[in-house]
């Protein structure tokens, strides 16, 4: 497994450059403490057992991502690095804080009033087989939304699925054919096609290679960094893999049982990280191939349904304090670009 890995990484560094300068003057996505919880179990079930109703997935998260910018969000399974995805895209409903699209505020926003700043926010799923309909022809996958958003005319549908397909690195004689007559890395190129007919300001792509065979995950990588570049499309990409997250992303950011606990310039993450997790997590995976997948930090990890109000890292820290156990810390700017969630950083 660590010999692929490092095979493909090695790959990736050979056929790709650094990502291209983005302008952060502005954003194009500001989240400000955005909590997103799932229902446990019922009022008598939490009563009886003396637990928590509801499991915190994401709590109180805040970032920005510039116009053009490519944003990584790493972290062991459970983080929370997918709920945030969904949330975002409003596909699970947060119960607080915000989430800013091109300065208009659509945390609230019915259905209606929605639909219109959907087409701008668009998602690539880890499996692409299963976001496409089985009994939809290629074509007819791209041509729905196209239709359903009025993007263009009917007359130049057909003209735009070619276009999509074509910039996804797919001739257009495939809009015939149905997901079973294609390999993973074609699906996930149709994907990505539809995800293009919208012309999206931002795409939030969860774990889109990772079921890809390592021969297949340099050139959807690369598809991506072409994309980003050409066209100046956001990209959030959640993903286990640091050599990918190094590779394509501007920053990272570090999650942590629902809390993000570091985010930064990759380079400076990967070369001077300051969070004790995120020397872990580049310590376990460090020389072998940076993968999360199977990595072990050190200590108990976090029970997410625990009632706590201390740092979720606590059990695990090797620096942690009196204070930690009181209270989560509170994100710190350490330099421009650079945040950290940690009372003790100083000391390391």
């Amino acid at each position: 497994m660590w010999e692929e890995g490092a095979t493909f990484a090695a790959s990736c560094m050979a056929m790709v450059e650094k990502a291209a300068p983005v302008d952060k003057n502005t954003p194009l996505l500001s989240v400000r403490d955005l909590l997103v919880r799932f229902k446990l179990r019922d009022g008598l079930s939490a009563a009886l057992s003396r637990g928590p109703t509801y499991l915190k997935a994401v709590d109180e998260v805040s970032f920005d991502i510039g116009r053009g910018e490519v944003l990584g969000l790493v972290g062991e399974s459970g983080s929370g690095k997918t709920t945030i995805g969904k949330a975002i895209l409003r596909l699970y409903e947060p119960q607080s804080g915000s989430i800013v699209v091109n300065g208009v505020d659509i945390t609230r926003m019915g259905d209606r009033a929605l639909k219109r700043y959907r087409r701008d926010l668009q998602m690539v799923f880890q499996d692409p087989l299963s976001s496409l309909n089985p009994r939809h022809t290629v074509r007819t996958s791209l041509r729905t939304p196209l239709l359903l958003h009025k993007i263009c005319p009917p007359s130049e549908v057909e003209k735009r699925i070619d276009e999509a397909l074509t910039r996804s690195g797919l001739s257009p004689v495939f809009k015939a054919r149905y997901p079973h007559e294609l390999s993973g890395g074609q699906l996930q190129r149709v994907a990505i096609a539809r995800a293009l007919t919208m012309s999206p300001g931002l795409v939030v792509a969860d774990e889109p290679v990772s079921k890809l065979d390592v021969s297949v995950r340099a050139q959807i990588l690369n598809l991506f960094k072409d994309l980003q570049t050409k066209f100046g499309i956001s990209i959030i990409f959640i993903t286990h893999d640091l050599r990918v997250a190094r590779y394509l992303c501007h920053r990272i950011g570090v999650m942590y049982f629902g809390k993000l606990v570091e985010i930064a310039p990759v380079e400076e993450l990967f070369t001077a990280p300051k969070h004790p997790y995120t020397k872990a997590l580049l310590g376990t995976v460090g020389a072998e191939g940076e993968s999360l997948d199977g990595a072990q930090v050190a200590g108990e990890a976090f029970n997410p349904a625990a009632d706590t109000t201390g740092c979720r890292y606590y059990a695990r820290c090797p620096m942690r304090v009196d204070r930690c156990k009181t209270a989560h810390p509170p994100m710190e700017t350490i330099k421009s670009g650079h945040d950290i969630a940690c009372y003790e950083w100083r000391r390391s």
